[in-house]
């Protein structure tokens, strides 16, 4: 019985798979959307589109009836009413191998770097399974990714998932670029999504320089990109840190930026008609961010883990905007990288009063907590009080900790500063730091996070 059961479950498969394909037609352009009728495709799904310049692929993103919506994956030109679609029973996927170290790749992993094809002899589809939370080892050792105001004050974890909340030109990519240079981990993986296309070139050649792209894999969507593209970019990115996490290698993962991937969401969804909801973002917007936040972390036992950081632009420098909101609740700390300090030339412009790492007490000793502790109260109460100190209002002796904290301004402001080619280890940052907390009215022993 089992084997007639399977039998008949096989002649149905071969049936579906030995129907022809069927055509459909052209009926509608709406901004970047295609409306099409006459053919039967799954959401996700490819199909080809005649123009008057060739074949042109464009992905199914929804449908109404037996109408259905595409939206392509390059710009839209040379489209005729009444053009053939045809479905392709191709499925999309990335190749991955560790050939891909060292290249640039667009958003559906194809290689833009002009170094030739890539052939590895395997694919991976651009979802994941849901991994089970349970499943997940704990983040329990520090990542030592070689900048001082980080490593000391905002102590990442192996499979930790952080934010780089900032405003336009403050220094986002210049970090990356410090932490690329400075991490411990086996394989980087940058996502350069939406940005303007001659940062591109910029990032890899002058920020990410040879040593730093000799182990890492770039994928670049510009801005001019198409919203699809943009879209794939960012989960391309995560599929290739899943590869590499998978065959047990520490990934960290840099993907700039989050607020693109939404932007790029949301152009596709009103494109569909899907209705605004919280500042003209659809409802799909805040459904597709957990999904794909939660792919980075860590694997299982046998697997690495992905340590990601998530650059967020708060336009207008307002950290309460919906994207923002939304990215904060979910990831497992946020970097905010303050105008002011910028302006006032502090590089990197790390605002550690509003920052924090909610790992850090998961992968760092007693006495680095304390220490780390001890800074930030000394750090803040100047910014309290920095205002009567500059009109004079302040008189010396008044209060023994705002004295200290007065005293120590310009060492703090040295401590957190460090320059853009600079890497510090993780260990000479907790020894620099070990060595300003007894001024700073802290006892630490003399532990240490092994890494």
């Amino acid at each position: 019985m089992t084997e007639l059961l399977s039998r008949l479950q096989q002649l149905k498969t071969d049936s579906l798979a030995s129907k022809p394909t069927v055509a459909g037609k052209l009926t509608r352009v709406v901004g970047l959307t295609l409306e099409t009728v006459g053919c039967r495709a799954a959401i996700g799904s490819l199909c080809s589109v005649e123009t008057d310049n060739g074949l042109m692929d464009a992905e199914v993103v929804g449908f109404d009836g037996d109408k259905l919506f595409l939206m392509p994956s390059e710009q839209v030109t040379g489209i005729i009413p009444g053009a053939k679609v045809t479905p392709l029973n191709e499925t999309q996927g990335i190749q991955v191998g560790m050939e891909l170290l060292g290249r640039v790749l667009d958003g559906v992993g194809k290689p833009i770097d002009g170094k030739g094809e890539i052939i590895t002899g395997q694919t991976i589809s651009f979802t994941a399974k849901r991994i089970n939370p349970l499943a997940r080892k704990k983040i329990s050792k520090p990542l030592d990714v070689g900048v001082k105001a980080i490593n000391a004050m905002l102590t990442v974890g192996q499979g930790q998932r952080m934010g780089l909340f900032a405003g336009s030109g403050v220094g986002k990519s210049v970090l990356l670029g410090m932490m690329t240079r400075g991490s411990t981990a086996d394989v980087v993986i940058v996502g350069l999504i939406g940005e303007r296309g001659r940062e591109v070139k910029e990032f890899i050649e002058e920020i990410l320089g040879e040593e730093g792209l000799a182990r890492a894999v770039v994928v670049a969507a510009p801005a001019d990109s198409s919203p699809l593209m943009r879209l794939k970019g960012c989960e391309t990115s995560l599929a290739l840190a899943e590869y590499f996490r998978d065959q047990g290698l520490n990934v960290l993962l840099l993907m700039d930026s989050l607020t693109r991937f939404a932007q790029a969401q949301r152009e596709i969804a009103l494109a569909v008609g899907e209705p605004p909801a919280t500042k003209g973002y659809p409802p799909s917007v805040f459904a597709k961010l957990p999904q794909l936040v939660e792919r980075a972390g860590n694997g299982s036992d046998e697997q690495g883990s992905i340590t990601a950081f998530f650059t967020v632009l708060t336009e207008g420098d307002d950290l309460q905007d919906p994207i923002a909101d939304a990215a904060r609740a979910i990831l497992d700390g946020h970097i905010v990288l303050s105008r002011e300090l910028t302006d006032a030339g502090h590089y990197p412009a790390i605002d550690i009063e509003k920052s924090i790492s909610r790992v850090m007490p998961m992968v760092t000793t007693d006495s680095h907590q304390a220490a780390a502790r001890g800074f930030k109260q000394a750090y803040s109460l100047y910014q309290q009080n920095k205002d009567l100190v500059a009109i004079g209002a302040y008189s010396k002796g008044s209060d023994a900790k705002i004295d200290r904290a007065i005293r120590l301004k310009p060492a703090m402001d040295q401590f957190l500063q460090q320059g853009m080619k600079e890497v510090i280890p993780f260990s000479k940052c907790e020894e620099m730091l070990a060595a300003i907390a007894p001024h700073l009215g802290v006892e630490t022993s003399n532990d240490t996070v092994s890494t």
